[in-house]
């Protein structure tokens, strides 16, 4: 039989352990490997589309072309060798090449709390109700429940990129792994039945993008974007997105040129929080508006254990029901969760380690030994966002792999553990899995705003579910971009935008320390202020790049737009920040008057000696008065190379011969060195490199492998990249084996 190779997914590992560089052997020498397989590239072009296919027709005969783009991106996506990716890129009027990717949906009433309560049906100056009527808004997803009570009177229409066919319809359990994930994301929007959205009279336009078990591919999103734009919809809503924080990715290419075109874009930033780097395409894309996750007013659980301080906070598995325990329970550690481990469980708590077992099937096998809920650590740093098959009779979370390790440290095998669950009430914080920024490469601030994303009830097939994710935060900005350019038709995406994030309430850490831009953006969404703001100031955000510390004292210059969007005269000041450190020099125009109705572009330079400064990353913000309310830019620069993540979005697969295995990496600067390490997973005693490459470009590293020559079994594997003197790892688990019985029903979407 032949080999299956199964792979947990994780999360980049931000920082190398100590010394563990050291513990390589010599390395191999340079592979290219083996490059005759097929694949699936997107390519983009600069002249006509057309005559260069046609180029590569003749110089290409065995290429198969698939799909064409010819207004956000210009391009087609194409079907080669491998080895002929050099060839193509080679070809006149090619201008860039890029893989074909998978996206996944990115899953963790809310409506009063942003202000969508007080605003919605009121009086614009105009006379209307702002209900977000007449406004177009797609829903690029998983498609919708268009029969839903609440859903079925904005349903005005769309497509299914997936089946090619006008029924956008959410894949059904005949069809596949069925999924919710659209009819949320719709409801947040415009529900208008039992529970109301952010704009319920808004016209929502279905695009099935993700199919069954909500999955997609680039092809099928630029598809679907560029569908919704010949449709003349106002605003599109990505609540997806895939673990590449790169701002040139195709997806985010394309809501680029959809936001020149006039659409108002909006897009989740990802669930791969807390660390730095984690914001993904498309929420990486410059001209929407991404955003991240914060919590609504709500009764959060902690666990404690013992006489301990510690409090761990718990993220709920998507489709799991709500934690509710009030007293204390027995908790036991149970490994990886296998059938074999389940022993003495009955009344307890159990705590799992995540890998190689997906999340349903350990938390079924807990619940068929009479475990009453399951608590699954991270296996990489930080927490994570996870979801479930089916749900469950007893609460499944997830908590870090630091909370993870802490409490297994703590549980006494010789003495009965009891962990108990305390309630606090919290509101504006941002979520743990929330990605943060920056972007890489151009080091640009994202997200641009967060809105709540936790325990958001909202509409799915047959019913209704509260969900938690950055995925329900994006459609609370897609409404209120909906009610603020009902108000004002003629604001451009650039504008509204700039409503919407010069409003946001900056927020607070529990500790009262201010959030930074680059977990924030300029704060947490506030409808009613983003409808009436009367200065609009953008970008909302400026980045003012790098520095190295040998540079001479440097400065750098932005330009900003202040546009005064009142019935009278206004005079504007541009602050530098109240407390500006040594080595820095503002320079601002002293004042800027502007009529009703008029606009300027605004010169700031910021001047900065580098030697004087730490290496890493330093923010601040700048503040625009003169308006009804003072406008604050928060601002971001860095000191030496950034300490971003090396490598990123690891995945292994079979290739498409018996014998091969490919394997993906995407490099946000390109490396000295990259390679894949094997370890035995019990000693760490090290096995064989599988591959390793020197002096690779920035982008997606595509690698097929011959058959690995290893026996069967569980192996710890360590990815590693270095650039620049700095290295990282992802470590993960793989199983290489012949018995397929064994891992029968693993299902990639809840690693």
């Amino acid at each position: 039989m032949r080999k299956l190779l199964l792979l947990t997914i994780i999360f980049t590992v931000s920082f190398i352990q100590q010394g563990l560089a050291a513990t390589f052997p010599e390395r191999p020498p340079f592979d290219k490997g083996n490059t005759a397989e097929d694949t699936v590239v997107m390519v983009e072009v600069d002249g006509d589309p057309n005559e260069i296919l046609a180029k590569i027709e003749q110089e290409l005969p065995n290429s198969q072309f698939r799909k064409m783009f010819q207004s956000l991106f210009t391009g087609f996506s194409l079907q080669l060798k491998k080895q002929d990716i050099a060839h193509l890129e080679g070809i006149a009027g090619i201008k860039r090449v890029d893989p074909l990717r998978t996206y996944e949906v990115t899953l963790d009433e809310s409506v009063p709390f942003i202000g969508g309560g007080n605003i919605r049906g009121k009086l614009d100056k105009k006379g209307q109700r702002l209900t977000g009527k007449g406004i177009k808004i797609a829903v690029i997803d998983t498609g919708i429940d268009y029969d839903h009570p609440d859903l079925k009177k904005n349903f005005k229409g769309g497509y299914d990129v997936i089946d090619q066919d006008g029924d956008p319809m959410e894949t059904t359990r005949e069809q596949g792994l069925s999924t919710i994930h659209g009819t949320h994301v719709a409801g947040i929007i415009a529900a208008n039945g039992k529970i109301k959205g952010v704009a319920p009279e808004a016209e929502i336009y279905a695009y099935r993008a993700l199919g069954p078990g909500g999955k997609g591919t680039t092809e099928q999103v630029i598809e679907a974007i560029e569908k919704a734009v010949e449709d003349g919809v106002d605003i599109i809503n990505l609540s997806l997105g895939n673990t590449v924080n790169g701002p040139d990715w195709p997806t985010s290419i394309a809501l680029d040129k959809a936001v020149e075109k006039g659409v108002i874009a909006v897009t989740s930033n990802g669930n791969s929080g807390p660390n730095m780097w984690t914001v993904g395409s498309p929420g990486t894309s410059l001209k929407a508006i991404s955003v991240g996750a914060s919590t609504p007013p709500l009764k959060v659980p902690y666990l404690t254990f013992k006489s301990e301080d510690r409090e761990i906070s718990l993220n709920m598995m998507v489709g799991s029901k709500p934690w509710t325990h009030k007293r204390d329970y027995p908790i036991k550690e149970i490994g990886l969760g296998r059938v074999e481990d389940m022993k003495e469980v009955k009344g307890k708590v159990v705590l799992v380690k995540r890998g190689v077992i997906p999340f349903y099937e350990k938390a079924k096998t807990a619940q068929d030994a009479g475990a009453i809920g399951v608590i699954i650590y991270n296996n990489t740093p930080g927490a994570f966002m996870g979801s479930l098959e089916m749900q469950l009779d007893i609460p499944v979370v997830s908590i870090s792999k630091e909370d993870g390790e802490w409490l297994k440290d703590q549980l006494d095998v010789n003495e009965k553990n009891y962990i108990r669950t305390i309630y606090r009430k919290e509101e504006d914080q941002i979520a743990p899995f929330s990605s943060r920024g920056p972007v890489t490469h151009t080091w640009g601030v994202k997200p641009d705003v967060v809105a709540p994303g936790v325990s958001i009830d909202s509409t799915i097939p047959k019913g209704y579910l509260g969900l938690n994710g950055t995925s329900m935060s994006a459609p609370h900005v897609a409404g209120t971009a909906a009610l603020v350019k009902q108000a004002h038709p003629d604001w451009s995406p650039e504008e509204v935008k700039a409503a919407i994030m010069n409003t946001a309430k900056p927020i607070e850490n529990l500790e009262g320390i201010p959030y930074s831009p680059h977990e924030q953006g300029t704060g947490r969404i506030q409808v009613g202020k983003a409808v009436h703001a009367e200065t609009l100031v953008y970008p909302g955000t400026v980045g003012f790049g790098k520095w190295t510390r040998e540079q001479a004292r440097h400065t750098k210059d932005v330009e900003i737009t202040i546009k005064n969007t009142s019935q009278k005269t206004r005079t504007y000041h541009v602050k530098p920040p109240f407390v500006v450190p040594d080595g820095v020099q503002w320079k601002v125009p002293f004042s800027i008057t502007l009529k009703p109705g008029e606009e300027t572009q605004v010169p700031i330079t910021i001047d900065i000696l580098p030697a004087v400064f730490q290496s890493g990353i330093h923010y601040g913000e700048f503040v625009v008065e003169g308006g009804k309310d003072p406008v604050r830019v928060p601002y971001m620069f860095f000191i030496e190379e950034p300490n971003y993540p090396r490598l990123m979005a690891f995945s292994f697969e079979f290739g498409d011969e018996q014998g091969k295995y490919r394997y993906e990496i995407y490099l946000p600067g390109g490396a000295d060195e990259v390679g894949i390490a094997l370890y035995d997973p019990d000693t760490f005693k090290f096995i064989k490199y599988l591959d390793v490459k020197e002096n690779v470009e920035r982008g997606l590293l595509e690698v097929e492998l011959d058959e690995l020559q290893i026996e069967e079994g569980i192996y710890k594997t360590l990815v590693y990249a270095n650039k620049e003197g700095k290295e990282d790892l992802i470590e993960t688990m793989i199983y290489i084996g012949e018995d397929i019985e064994k891992i029968s029903g693993h299902n990639m979407l809840t690693r």
